[in-house]
């Protein structure tokens, strides 16, 4: 089976999105990791059905899949860094949060995307972990109400630092909320390697079942910094080998937000890199 590569808006934040939509579709790529940001489809800007509409018309003539992403760092608060989350202490907060993830369910919906992305936040100082699991669950049963009535997975994504941060944690969520069908899980190959116990070869095989979305970077164990493919750690063609055995049919999304300075030519460096790394095309490893 062959891999659907995409890349990732928050890389390209100096492009205009329409720009790097092409950019993408020039280069080969099967599809796109939207971030909704200020700067790309802004979920808060009036007018947001119809911006919808013509992004999905420019996908559609660029033959671009699609996944949503909800990790910009400023789109609720100018002043916190994914601020207010999923675990605030203020309940306005987390329903402002949860509020922002239906509405991106919303859109993805309008693009036809094949999953929505979220994580769960850092757990705030002097909160109780099961509280913080509890206000996890409640926060997210809307997002999974509105996920189960457009037919697109919520895809949650284990963070380094965050509530949750591990695939073990996914499965205390997903056993917390009663195993409901709309969700899904995010796996990132870097975070892998990071902190997991298992290797990313071993994590792709264990997340197979719930895998509704995959992110991918080099990284280190120990250090979560995402890096551009060779600089880091990790042996990529037993795990791309892996991934496509199990079957995994939505993207699989270059995940480099702080490269946007050099974004078009790391999104043509990592195709060339992804294709050599799934055996597309011979000869030695890109440098």
């Amino acid at each position: 089976m062959t891999l659907r590569l995409g890349y990732g808006t928050n890389g390209l934040t100096d492009l205009r999105l329409d720009d790097a939509l092409g950019l993408l579709a020039d280069l080969g790529y099967d599809g796109v990791g939207l971030t909704l940001d200020h700067m790309h489809l802004d979920p808060l800007a009036p007018d947001l059905a119809e911006r919808t509409r013509q992004v999905a018309r420019r996908l559609t003539g660029l033959g671009l899949g699609v996944t949503v992403e909800t990790g910009a760092r400023y789109v609720l608060d100018p002043r916190r860094k994914h601020g207010p989350s999923l675990l605030d202490p203020d309940p306005d907060g987390r329903a402002a949060r949860t509020a922002l993830l239906v509405r991106a369910v919303e859109v993805a919906a309008g693009l036809g995307a094949h999953a929505v992305h979220c994580f769960s936040g850092i757990t705030p100082p002097d909160t109780p972990t099961d509280t913080a699991w509890q206000r996890l669950a409640e926060a997210l049963a809307p997002v999974l109400d509105a996920s189960d009535r457009a037919g697109i997975p919520l895809a949650i994504e284990p963070e380094p630092g965050h509530l949750l941060a591990t695939l073990a944690d996914f499965h205390h969520l997903r056993t917390l909320l009663g195993d409901p069908a709309p969700l899904g899980l995010t796996l990132d190959i870097g975070h892998c390697q990071c902190l997991e116990p298992a290797s990313p070869v071993d994590c792709v095989k264990e997340a197979a079942p719930w895998l509704r979305h995959v992110q991918i970077e080099d990284m280190r164990r120990g250090v979560h910094e995402h890096l551009p493919f060779g600089d880091g750690e990790i042996d990529f063609p037993p795990v791309l080998e892996a991934l496509a055995a199990t079957g995994y049919a939505g993207l699989t999304v270059v995940e480099l937000p702080r490269h946007s300075h050099a974004g078009p030519e790391l999104a043509r460096s990592s195709i060339d890199f992804l294709r050599w790394a799934t055996g597309t095309t011979d000869g030695a490893a890109p440098c």
